[in-house]
Order: structure tokens, then C-alpha cells, then sequence
């Protein structure tokens, strides 16, 4: 396994256990949320039984058996309430959701699928089925507390304070359903969603800021050099994309071995077994034992780490819009108003290839990254290419590439220039007349008003 030049075998990988890829896959989860709600609601109705058990003994020790008659009273006739929240709750529940999916399902054909992934995201979303299926849960371990006893000096419980509760479970519900519907219609609404898609990519972002990541390019460190390559370490489990990497695991790994670890795959690539995923320099290649669990692989990219994920959503969406059988060129501008926007928040950042160091400042894991020129081809390359009969198309990605321009320091620049003159030489062969290739060619921010 600490051969030279051979592959070692990795792991059947899961998730990274850090606090934020966790955090990522819980909330690309849909049950995690319900299934901690229903736990709490059972714990929630241990104590509101209590609590009516205190409330009734303490009556019957000061003798005020009127008053225990009357909560008697009381619960009863909100026992018929709380009957029918818990037969009525399920229905409800099944209507909506359904209602709902197909409202998604609209919304993922007439966009991108990627749109699902917001949906299972959404926090109201979540909120809302917790609260509906704890409702539910709640007034029937109601009805379990309700006695057949007719003697108040021998009543060990009244459901009071637990049909309050349950009336106040109700009120959040209503609550929460006409939020739900209202960000469920947002969904299919094209401004709310790549507004989404953008407002994730600057979170994913700040993250990388706020980690201290170092990159090539403008205003990075430059190449950093590292030892020969000794040996790979290779992937074995299910094929899949890969999402992130555990840092703090890697570069732990790297600097008690005292080698330099560099991952193959950027992230967002789809990798399978065998495909070599570490490559070690500068000493022999750690064990399978210590290597476990630093990579997560799964079916579809996500915004934990992904650079390229906003600009690839915004790309299809447009894309789907300017596709014949749509025919949408202002969702097309909508989504290219979104990519300009990234462009220019990364435009003086440091892009490429990612080191990390340990606490003494020595760089114990690389990993490439998307570099400038990558990403302005992501997000002009198919755009540009499918806008060519759209003057509207071509007048706004004439006026993103110049704005810019304008921000793009020199280093930057021939990506873009590139591609203006990409697009100047297309129309000018697609155009027919001279009027309208001027028309056409004249940069505008809103397309065409």
C-alpha cells in the first residue's frame, strides 16, 4: 500500500462529518427536519401530561373537586375538536403536497430540474411539513390521554393544557400554510429563482473567504512548489459526482506523514472506482485507515464547495429559455443579468488551483479550481451560441461583457474579448441585412428596453 507509484485503495466514502458539509447534506434532506420535529412533539406532549397530571393533583389535595369537574368540562368539549384536527390533518397534508409537487414539477419543466433542489432546500418547505405531520402526531397522543373515569377524586389527568397546545399547533399550521403556498408560488416564478441560485453562489463565497483558502491567479500566491510524486491514492465505492473534501482531515493526514496531498478531480467532477483521487508528494502514501472518509461523493453537485454550480443552474435555465420550443429571450437576460453578476464579484478575486496549510504555514493539500477563463466560458460559451438569432440576446451579452471590461484587470481581460468578438463575427454571418446587424450589435443592459 506504501509502494511507490501504486494505487492505493480508498474507502467506501460518506459524508464529511465537519459542522458545514453536514449542514450542507441535512439540508438536502427532506426528512431530517420531520423526523427531529415528531421527536419533539412526543417530548413536548410527555410534558404537557405532566403538566396536567400536576394541574389535577394539586386540585385534589386542595379538595377543589368543582374545579377539577370544570377542566373535566372543558377538556371534553375540546375533545371533539382535537378529533377532528387529527382526522382532518392527514387529508390536508396530502392535498397540499401533492398540489404543491406538481406546481415544482411545472416549474422544473419550464426551467431546469435543478429548481427540485431549492424546493427540497427551502426552509419554509421543511418548516411547514414538520409542523403539519407534528400537528398531526400531537392530537393523537391527545386522544390517548382522555379517561373513562367519572369519579374527580380519582382522575389522574385532564388534557387541558394538552388541547391548548394542540389549538396552538393548529394556529402555527394556518400560519405556515399560507407562507408555504406564497414561497411555493415563488418557485415558479423565474426572478425568485435566480435570485436563489445567485444568493447561494455568494454565500459558497463568503464561505471560501471566511476559511482562508489561498489561490493562483490575480493577487494569489503564485505556483506553489511541492515534492515529487511518490504514489495516488484511488477512489473505490459508488460512482458519483464529487461534492467536497474534508480539509481539516486531509491536511492533518498530510502533515503527520509529512507529505503534500493534491486532489485530481475538482470538485464537481464525475468520478468512479478506481479513478485516482489523491496524489502524494514528497513521502509514502498514507494508509486506507487514515485517508477514510475525506471525500463525498454523491448524485448531483451542490453549492457547499462548487465555484462553477451558479453559473452551470443559470446556464440551463437560459439555455431551456432560448431553446425553439420555448422562446423566452427575457429569462434568457434574466439569468445573464445574474451571470455578469457573479463574473464581477470574482473578476479581482484569486481563482485556480486551492492551498491549504497547516498551523505552521506549510501547504499540506492542493486541490484545482475553476479559473477565470473557465468560468467566462461557462457562463458565455452555450449562451453565446444560442443567442445569435435573438438581438435582444445579443444586445445584453454585448453590455455585460463591456461592463466587464471595464472591471477586469488586464490579466482578465482576453477571455472576454474573445468572446465579444465571437459573437460580432456570428451575427455578422447570421444577419442578413446591414440595419440589423447594426440593430443587433449595439450593447444595451436590458435587451431591448
Amino acid at each position: 500500500m506504501g509502494n511507490e507509484g501504486h494505487l492505493a485503495q480508498l474507502w467506501r466514502p460518506r459524508r464529511p462529518r465537519v459542522r458545514s458539509s453536514l449542514r450542507e447534506h441535512l439540508r438536502d434532506t427532506f426528512w431530517f427536519a420531520p423526523t427531529v420535529g415528531l421527536a419533539c412533539v412526543v417530548l413536548l406532549w410527555v410534558g404537557a401530561l405532566a403538566a396536567d397530571a400536576e394541574i389535577v393533583s394539586a386540585l385534589q389535595e386542595a379538595r377543589a373537586y368543582d374545579e377539577v369537574r370544570e377542566l373535566i368540562s372543558i377538556a371534553e368539549d375540546a375533545r371533539t375538536i382535537v378529533t377532528t384536527i387529527s382526522s382532518a390533518m392527514m387529508t390536508f397534508i396530502g392535498v397540499v403536497f401533492s398540489i404543491s409537487l406538481v406546481a415544482v414539477q411545472m416549474a422544473s419543466g419550464q426551467m431546469t430540474p435543478r429548481v427540485v433542489r431549492i424546493f427540497v432546500r427551502s426552509r419554509i418547505s421543511k418548516a411547514t411539513l414538520t409542523v403539519f405531520l407534528a400537528t398531526f402526531l400531537f392530537s393523537l397522543l391527545v386522544l390517548t390521554s382522555y379517561e373513562s373515569e367519572s369519579d374527580v377524586r380519582q382522575v389522574t389527568s385532564v388534557p387541558v393544557v394538552q388541547s391548548l397546545l394542540t389549538m396552538a399547533l393548529v394556529a402555527l399550521s394556518l400560519l405556515l400554510f399560507i407562507a408555504y403556498v406564497s414561497a411555493t408560488l415563488r418557485l415558479m416564478q423565474v426572478g425568485p429563482v435566480v435570485d436563489r441560485i445567485a444568493r447561494e453562489t455568494f454565500r459558497m463565497l463568503a464561505r471560501s473567504e471566511g476559511q482562508g483558502e489561498e489561490r493562483d491567479g490575480v493577487g494569489g500566491p503564485g505556483g506553489v512548489a511541492v515534492p515529487a510524486e511518490r504514489g495516488r491514492v484511488a477512489y473505490q465505492g459508488p460512482a458519483g459526482v464529487l461534492l467536497d473534501v474534508r480539509v481539516a482531515r486531509l491536511v492533518r493526514v498530510a502533515r503527520r506523514h509529512g507529505v503534500v496531498l493534491r486532489l485530481i478531480p475538482r470538485i464537481g467532477d464525475f468520478v468512479m472506482p478506481g479513478t485516482p483521487v489523491l496524489a502524494v508528494h514528497g513521502g509514502a502514501v498514507p494508509s486506507r485507515r487514515a485517508l477514510r472518509y475525506a471525500v463525498s461523493v454523491g448524485v448531483e453537485r451542490t453549492f457547499h464547495q462548487d465555484l462553477g454550480l451558479g453559473l452551470r443552474q443559470l446556464s440551463d435555465i437560459a439555455l431551456r429559455a432560448l431553446s425553439p420550443a420555448v422562446n423566452d429571450p427575457t429569462t434568457a437576460v434574466q439569468c445573464l443579468d445574474r451571470m455578469v453578476q457573479i463574473l464581477a464579484a470574482v473578476v479581482h478575486r484569486p481563482l485556480g488551483a486551492v492551498h491549504h496549510r497547516d498551523r505552521r504555514g506549510v501547504v499540506r493539500l492542493t486541490q484545482g479550481g475553476p479559473t477565470w477563463g473557465d468560468l467566462v466560458d461557462l457562463g458565455m460559451s452555450e449562451i453565446r451560441e444560442s443567442s445569435v438569432g435573438s438581438p435582444q440576446m445579443t444586445r445584453r451579452l454585448l453590455a455585460g461583457v463591456d461592463d466587464l471590461l471595464l472591471l477586469a484587470p488586464a490579466g482578465r481581460r482576453e477571455p472576454l474579448v474573445r468572446h465579444r468578438a465571437l459573437l460580432l463575427q456570428a451575427v455578422e454571418r447570421t444577419v442578413p441585412t446591414a440595419a440589423e446587424r447594426r440593430f443587433a450589435c449595439c450593447p444595451d443592459r436590458q435587451g431591448i428596453g
